[in-house]
C-alpha cells in the first residue's frame, strides 16, 4: 500500500473514532438530564439589612436546620439562634414556593440608601440559584408572604 492510502485510512479512522466519541457523550448527557430527579429547593436564605442603626436579621434554612442571626451594628448588639428541623417542617416551609415561578420574579431597587431596610431572599434549587431584593411588588410575592408567616411560627418570639 502506498503511504497516501495509509495516511488516508488513519485519518478516516480517527474521524470515525471522534464522531463515535462525541455521539456517545451526547447520549449520556441526554440520559442524565432526562433521568434526573425533579428540581427541588435545597436552601432558603432571608435577610433584612439596613436602617439608620445598621440593623440586620439573617435567616438561613437547610433541610435539617434553621439558623437566625440578628443585631444592630451601631450598638454592637448580636444574637444568634439555631435549631434542627424535621423533614416535615422543611416540607411545610418549602411547599409555599412554586419553583417554576421563581425565574419570573423581579426585584425592586434597594432602599438602604434612604435608610430603608432591604428584604432579600435567596433560594437555591438542585439546578439554579435565585436572589430577590425587595420583590414586594411582584405578582408572585404571595408565596414569600406565606413562607414568612409559616417561618414566624417556628422562630422564637424573644429573638424576632
Amino acid at each position: 500500500m502506498s503511504a497516501i492510502k495509509i495516511n488516508s485510512l488513519k485519518m478516516l479512522f480517527s474521524i470515525f473514532l471522534l464522531l463515535t466519541l462525541f455521539s456517545c457523550n451526547k447520549e449520556n448527557s441526554d440520559k442524565k438530564l432526562s433521568s434526573g430527579k425533579p428540581e427541588e429547593i435545597t436552601f432558603i436564605g432571608l435577610s433584612y439589612v439596613g436602617g439608620e442603626q445598621g440593623n440586620y436579621r439573617i435567616i438561613k434554612i437547610t433541610k435539617d436546620s434553621i439558623h437566625l442571626e440578628t443585631g444592630t451594628n451601631e450598638v454592637k448588639k448580636h444574637k444568634s439562634w439555631k435549631k434542627s428541623i424535621t423533614p416535615e417542617t422543611w416540607k411545610k416551609l418549602t411547599s409555599w414556593f412554586k419553583i417554576k415561578d421563581l425565574s419570573l420574579i423581579e426585584s425592586s431597587p434597594s432602599i438602604q440608601s434612604i435608610d430603608g431596610i432591604d428584604e432579600s431572599f435567596q433560594i437555591k434549587t438542585t439546578k439554579k440559584s435565585h436572589v430577590f431584593v425587595n420583590a414586594y411588588n411582584d405578582v408572585h410575592y404571595k408565596q414569600f408572604e406565606n413562607f414568612k408567616n409559616q417561618l414566624n411560627t417556628i422562630l422564637p418570639q424573644e429573638i424576632q
